[in-house]
């Protein structure tokens, strides 16, 4: 826990110097895999609620880096767009965290590497498998 602390604390930081919140370099990055979902898909795709996903769309609008676009045929639905900005502010968020794992993880030999990500896996397949008793 005291390493995941240590690590959001780090990756907090190089993303608020880009002038935005960890959330919502969650949205704006989860948009550049896949643009024009709707606000449900979304709120999926970040595991929170539909709530907490329309208030940060709603301040990403207002901010200019997200765009709600009308879905043919759905009157009530949204998809949602990146702008201009909300695309460069989430590609630096990107660059951010790749060098943060850089200089971090990468300095790692890859025998490690291949160790810890079996064992990180083995332990989200446990983790899964307690979520479902």
């Amino acid at each position: 826990m005291r390493l995941h602390q240590r690590m959001l604390g780090q990756m907090t930081g190089r993303i608020r110097a880009l002038g935005l919140s960890i959330p919502q370099y969650d949205l704006l990055s989860t948009l550049t895999e896949r643009e024009g979902i709707s606000q449900n898909e979304l709120a999926e795709r970040l595991y929170v609620t539909k709530g907490n996903v329309s208030g940060l769309v709603d301040r990403l609008v207002q901010a200019g880096l997200v765009e709600r676009r009308a879905i043919a045929g759905d009157r009530r639905s949204y998809a949602m767009h990146l702008t201009p900005e909300g695309r460069r502010l989430a590609e630096a968020g990107i660059k951010a965290q790749r060098d943060f794992v850089a200089q971090t993880l990468g300095k790692l030999p890859e025998r490690d590497l291949a160790e810890l990500d079996r064992l990180v896996l083995a332990w989200r397949d446990l983790a899964r498998a307690a979520d479902e008793d």
